[in-house]
């Protein structure tokens, strides 16, 4: 193959990464525009989201739509919750999960790179990323609200594990299925 061919590839790969990433982060968007309020944090489809998101794009371009998910929601653009945005949401009892999804994010992306999208992995990542973007998010609740742990565990976590247990399994099927005919 010649050099010139080569880099005739480069810009495509570069065009369908910025493409790929964009199209996860609006994904991302719409994921959270649809909420059910069951308290301070509603449930939405964002962690299914962000969990397909870094199964199908790796840590690298995933965390990348993450960023630029959290950016147009800190810069105004209403794609948090409930269809808000602001840098106020972010600084408010819920931003510590939104910030979260960074590393939920990390942890999945990671795991899809290195063990090539497989179920398990994928499975056991993604719970270890909810519990890290649990663990931020709760204790960003705590600080900004003032209240105890198991005050602030059984209002933002514990309603919300059998939701985020399904929408894991959802995006393991998913990415599982997507990834054997969609080239990423």
């Amino acid at each position: 193959m010649s050099a010139n061919s080569h880099d005739n590839n480069k810009p495509r790969t570069a065009v369908k990464d910025m493409v790929f990433t964009a199209m996860f982060a609006a994904l991302i968007a719409v994921c959270s525009i649809i909420s059910i309020p069951i308290g301070e944090v509603p449930v939405t489809l964002q962690t299914f989201a962000i969990c397909l998101t870094a199964a199908m794009l790796g840590w690298k371009r995933g965390t990348l739509a993450v960023f630029i998910y959290i950016l147009l929601g800190a810069i105004g653009v209403p794609v948090f919750a409930g269809m808000s945005g602001g840098i106020g949401i972010l600084a408010g009892p819920t931003g510590g999960y939104i910030i979260g999804f960074i590393l939920t994010s990390l942890i999945v992306g990671f795991a899809a790179d290195r063990w090539a999208r497989k179920a398990l992995p994928l499975a056991i990542s993604m719970v270890a990323g909810v519990l890290a973007c649990y663990v931020t998010g709760t204790i960003w609740f705590m600080v900004v609200t003032g209240m105890g742990l198991v005050e602030s565990l059984m209002l933002c976590v514990v309603p919300f594990l059998l939701f985020d247990a399904a929408k894991i399994a959802l995006a393991v099927l998913l990415s599982n299925r997507l990834s054997k005919v969609v080239n990423l």
